[in-house]
């Protein structure tokens, strides 16, 4: 919204055809000890080229210029321009939630086409228009999977990401709902099929595993649909780098997939907005969160769009909804929506198998901690010296270094996570790499 300043000519008018002689007066009708009679504490407003000079400052204190290799759910991948231009519309910046379909044909069909290609991404059947983030899509997956069995347990993998297993357990806590987890293969970094077979029963509604996991390894998906099917619970999928979905098959076994979709053209922007999506199967339709967007005619039989299913509370009665959730990230899903157009089916094979190739370039240059075949992010050991010191070490050379593990595996507070991507440059590899050796003993360099 503008702001339209006003002169003291024009206030005076307004006032007279408000019937009052002062903006106090509009006010007369509150009690005196509610009333503030003296100015706000606030500095003096200052001008605008000042403001603009202010700003400036402040933006020069940023890092800019940095390598990144970080990962571990926020990725650093590229932006096409397009992705702007068309975001920054303002039949789409500005535009409301689309229950009036005879008004909203644009953002309909843009949350329409973005299902579609989350369908064709996945393999499911349907999408919704998008969730929240990747974090709070996993319980409400999970939430979805136990009123599509009937049973209330859940049993999550340690290598889905560690915070959002404490999203999932700060849902859980007042649905009642038991979340216990069962670990990795310390060698292989994949899933611990055995313990997870020892600890499913029959009142296990989901089983939660993420492929690519945490560690960057691409995970016994299959496996673990067999076990969960088995014992009559969902398997659920969760996934943090959706560029993966280029080159890796529909994850089989699957009947939920939730995830976050940042890597397509979503900035990492100090931590969000990003957008989550969760897809299914057809028969769990009416369990899932959110809303949908589906295709009809108009009155003149022309093809339209309206919202097909919305099941939340707000809208259905309470005892029947499935989530609280108010919307969907229509605008960040948009620019996913973008993304993909722009890529292609092939362009993002190419783009995955850019980030295959550069991370594993890396990977040559280190030893990596597990033996799992991985995509684009790695754990690699520390040796020598400790993960934060490697780090200080790599940001004198302008190289944001891996995600120390320590925080939320102690069990490897010597590994860092690291990531490359399609934005790596071989220079900043090599140097990522030095600094590694560096750390070694002479005696181990030299071997």
């Amino acid at each position: 919204m503008r702001y339209l300043p006003k002169s003291d000519s024009e206030r005076r008018q307004m006032l007279e055809a408000c019937g009052v002689a002062s903006p106090e007066e509009l006010f007369s009708h509150l009690p005196e000890a509610v009333r503030l009679n003296r100015p706000l504490a606030l500095d003096p407003g200052i001008s605008e080229y000042k403001i603009v000079e202010y700003f400036r400052e402040r933006a020069a204190q940023n890092a800019n210029g940095y390598a990144s290799f970080l990962g571990a759910g926020i990725y650093n991948h590229y932006r096409p321009v397009l992705v702007d231009t068309v975001v920054s519309r303002g039949e789409f910046l500005t535009s409301y939630t689309p229950y009036q379909a005879e008004i909203s044909q644009g953002t309909l069909t843009t949350i329409f086409e973005f299902q579609t290609m989350i369908c064709q991404l996945t393999g499911m059947d349907v999408a919704n228009a998008s969730m929240y983030d990747g974090s709070t899509a996993v319980p409400e997956a999970s939430l979805m999977a136990v009123r599509a069995t009937g049973k209330g347990r859940v049993l999550v993998a340690k290598s889905v990401h560690p915070e959002y297993r404490e999203v999932l357990r700060t849902y859980a806590r007042n649905q009642g709902m038991p979340v216990e987890e069962f670990g990795y293969l310390s060698a292989a970094g994949t899933l611990d099929l055995e313990e997870l077979e020892r600890k499913i029963d029959d009142l296990t509604g989901a089983v939660i595993v993420q492929s690519p996991n945490f560690f960057g390894i691409v995970d016994e998906v299959k496996a673990a649909a067999e076990i969960a099917h088995k014992r009559g619970a969902l398997l659920v999928v969760i996934f943090t780098e959706a560029v993966s979905m280029g080159i890796l098959e529909p994850p089989a076994g699957a009947d939920i997939i939730a995830g976050e979709l940042q890597s397509f053209a979503i900035s990492p922007s100090y931590g969000g907005p990003y957008a989550g999506i969760i897809a299914t199967k057809e028969k769990f339709i009416r369990q899932m969160p959110g809303r949908l967007v589906g295709q009809t005619t108009d009155s003149r039989g022309n093809r339209a769009f309206c919202l097909t299913l919305s099941t939340r509370e707000q809208h259905i009665r309470r005892e029947k909804a499935t989530s609280n959730i108010c919307t969907n990230q229509a605008l960040i899903a948009l620019m996913a929506t973008v993304y993909m157009t722009v890529y292609g089916k092939q362009g993002l094979r190419e783009l995955a198998e850019q980030n295959l190739a550069k991370a594993h370039y890396l990977a040559g240059k280190l030893t990596p901690r597990f033996t799992g075949k991985f995509f684009n992010e790695f754990v690699v050991k520390a040796e020598g010296k400790s993960p934060d010191e490697i780090n200080k070490a790599l940001l004198k050379k302008k190289i944001i270094g891996g995600l120390p593990l320590g925080r939320f595996y102690p069990e490897l507070a010597d590994c860092l996570l690291v990531c490359a991507t399609e934005m790596s440059r071989r220079a900043d590899m090599d140097l990522v790499a030095e600094a590694a050796k560096a750390a070694l003993p002479a005696a181990e360099v030299l071997a």
